[in-house]
């Protein structure tokens, strides 16, 4: 058998037949801290008055798709809660408390994001164990505040979903950067179900403009929701989520007096074991490619 340099075998075959593994303590204390203390600075220092008020949403009806929004690839921007801007487009509530998530260039631009996740000799071990790539690259960083009483609920969904390639290849890595609690939103999963759930449609930009969705199956032909109880992973800070693209996860909205940070990055296969197409919402720019992990 051959030998792992990170994970047990124990825990490669719960990847495999949960669809996630959540990985205790895989940030060290001063890793975790080093990475809340920046995003709590980057919140202080946003500027606000310069913002056009973009609110990031997450129902199929609903989704962003403003050029705010497209062109945040290469970028670190700032997505505000629904609840946290009025009608005229006022902020409801202190900047530092009014947004949803910084993304989605954390990784490449931020020194902090940047050396946990492309400089972290730990994850390029675990993804050489897990072997769900050959090649992968990264995309899509972000932090997620889920701010105190308005930290908008997460419905049903798969992560394939919204970084498609063909085949499906996506696979997201959850840093908890603060306790993750049934009250302040942590994540539920369905076990098993990404090895049951098709990619049954994909998060695209419409060629008339903004975002929307593609229909892969029809509602019709798809096979009907896999049954099974959803199961809550509470996580302490430092905790790792490991998320396959197929798996069902959610989390409710945060009714709690407490933050619910957390830090997150996908990675897909890269081109010629996958093809991750231009009518993706994310695309890469010639000034910044998708970097690879394991180079």
């Amino acid at each position: 058998m051959e030998r792992l340099e990170y994970l047990k075998r124990d825990q490669v075959d719960q990847f495999n037949r949960d669809g996630y593994l959540c990985i205790k303590e895989f940030l060290s204390p001063e890793e975790t801290i080093g990475l809340l203390d920046r995003a709590r600075q980057l919140l202080d220092e946003f500027n606000i008055d310069d913002h056009p008020r973009t609110k990031f949403t997450t129902g199929d009806d609903n989704h962003v798709g403003d050029d705010y929004f497209l062109t945040s690839g290469d970028k670190i921007r700032f997505f505000l809660e629904e609840d946290a801007v009025d009608a005229q487009g006022r902020l409801t509530r202190d900047k530092s408390k009014a947004v949803n998530k910084i993304g989605h260039g954390l990784h490449e631009l931020d020194p902090v994001f940047r050396k946990v996740t492309l400089e972290n000799e730990r994850l390029k071990s675990l993804v050489r164990d897990l072997k769900f790539h050959k090649d992968p690259v990264a995309l899509q960083s972000m932090v997620i505040t889920k701010q105190t009483q308005i930290g908008g609920e997460v419905p049903e969904h798969n992560d394939s979903t919204f970084l498609y390639t063909d085949p499906p290849s996506a696979l997201g890595f959850w840093f908890a950067l603060e306790k993750c609690t049934p009250e302040n939103g942590a994540l539920y999963f369905l076990p098993g179900s990404h090895k049951v759930v098709p990619i049954t449609k994909r998060f695209v930009r419409l060629p008339q403009g903004g975002t929307g969705f593609e229909e892969l199956i029809p509602a019709a032909e798809a096979p009907p929701h896999p049954n099974g109880k959803y199961v809550l992973e509470t996580c302490e800070p430092g905790d790792l989520v490991v998320i396959h693209g197929s798996v069902l996860h959610k989390s409710e909205r945060n009714r709690s007096p407490f933050t619910r940070f957390a830090y997150t990055f996908h990675m897909i296969e890269s081109s010629p074991r996958a093809t991750y197409d231009e009518k993706n919402w994310l695309q890469p720019t010639k000034e910044l490619p998708f970097s690879r992990i394991l180079a």
